[in-house]
């Protein structure tokens, strides 16, 4: 029986390290004694660690599960500081940037041309959408002068737990996620040039433990500044999704952010036209932004072999900015509004572009 206790109780996963306790050493011990009662040695990485009660229930109720099993006691100490260095050697590997060329995360990146066209939201929605679809993703907010993610997924206010030199993002609608706004404190701007810009990827990409991940989407800042530039040579393999609007003024400048990625290898994976067009109560579309700007800027991206589509047309809705300032992405809330229906389909859209992974190492 204390075999099964022990498998039971080692395989409840810690929620900011998304492994099993068994692989993290936090079972020091597990017993089951004559009559019934089930004894758990359990070693959390710090002390106060804010998701201590979480664990301590899910071990509890793991043992409680176990066969024979009729009261189940808990210690729980902490680790020594040589545990917890050895733990996060276990955790991180060798690899400092785990999103570098040979990850199996596909690492998809949001940019524009201009600030206004929806950039963040569209992240923070198709984060949602491509969660729902059952696949494991993290969002990177990399747009450091103007960054909105956490209220985007309503994390406002949220802060990272730090373990050692590991960073735990906080999740929000099963998504966790990284933004410099997490280290700020209330309307703090953040005033800082290329190389502090540089080192922030660099932290970011080596130092935020996600787990492991099927899609991190990365929200960089609008069009081809230092962030686009540093993270284009520390991810080349990642991929673009360019955001804009109808109207020429945001598709002309789109399509440099796109040139910007190419040359750095990224590859396009298509086009998002924002606020496409508003319906009325008739079924009519008010064109408010004109048209045609999605179709501009993939026309002038393609290339003999490599076109670059358009994946999806994002109508204007109430219900999308309402969602947004509340926090409550509109694929999560609203699934029947226009824009939820359209991000679904953006989903799909991404998943079906995946590259072919034929004669990739598996390393």
């Amino acid at each position: 029986m204390t075999h099964d206790l022990l498998a039971a109780v080692g395989a409840v996963q810690d929620p900011e390290l998304r492994r099993s306790l068994s692989d993290l050493g936090m079972i020091r011990a597990a017993r089951i004694d004559p009559d019934g009662t089930a004894s758990i040695d359990l070693a959390l990485t710090i002390a106060g660690c804010p998701a201590s009660d979480r664990i301590e229930r899910d071990v509890r109720a793991a043992a409680a599960g176990v066969a024979g099993v009729t009261t189940v006691e808990v210690r729980v100490t902490t680790m020594a500081a040589e545990e917890r260095r050895a733990l996060i050697e276990r955790v991180r590997g060798a690899r400092t940037n785990r999103f570098a060329p040979g990850t199996l995360t596909r690492v998809i990146a949001v940019g524009s041309g201009k600030g206004g066209v929806g950039k963040s939201t569209v992240t923070a929605n198709l984060a949602v959408a491509l969660r729902r679809r059952g696949l494991a993703v993290g969002v990177m907010d990399l747009d450091v002068h103007g960054f909105s993610i956490p209220g985007l997924l309503g994390l406002g206010g949220a802060r990272p737990n730090r373990v050692e030199g590991l960073v735990m993002p906080p999740e929000g609608f099963g998504i966790p996620a990284i933004s410099i706004g997490m280290f700020t404190e209330g309307d703090e701007p953040v005033s800082w040039r290329g190389p502090m810009l540089h080192r922030t990827i660099e932290q970011f990409l080596s130092d935020v433990w996600f787990g492991d991940l099927d899609v991190l989407l990365v929200d960089l800042p609008p069009g081809t500044g230092d962030v686009a530039i540093s993270f284009g040579q520390l991810v080349p393999n990642a991929e673009l999704l360019l955001v804009t609007t109808p109207q020429a003024a945001a598709s002309d400048v789109a399509v440099r952010a796109g040139l910007l990625a190419r040359r750095l290898g990224q590859r396009i994976v298509g086009v998002v036209e924002n606020m496409s067009g508003l319906q009325q109560m008739d079924g009519t579309i008010v064109e408010v932004f004109g048209s045609g700007g999605g179709e501009a800027v993939a026309a002038r991206l393609s290339r003999d072999g490599e076109p670059v589509p358009v994946l999806a047309r994002i109508p204007l809705s109430v219900g999308l900015r309402a969602g947004g300032d509340a926090g409550a992405p509109i694929v999560a809330t609203s699934p029947t509004d226009t824009a939820a229906i359209a991000l679904r389909e953006l989903a799909d859209a991404v998943v079906a572009a995946a590259p072919s992974r034929v004669r990739r190492p598996l390393l």
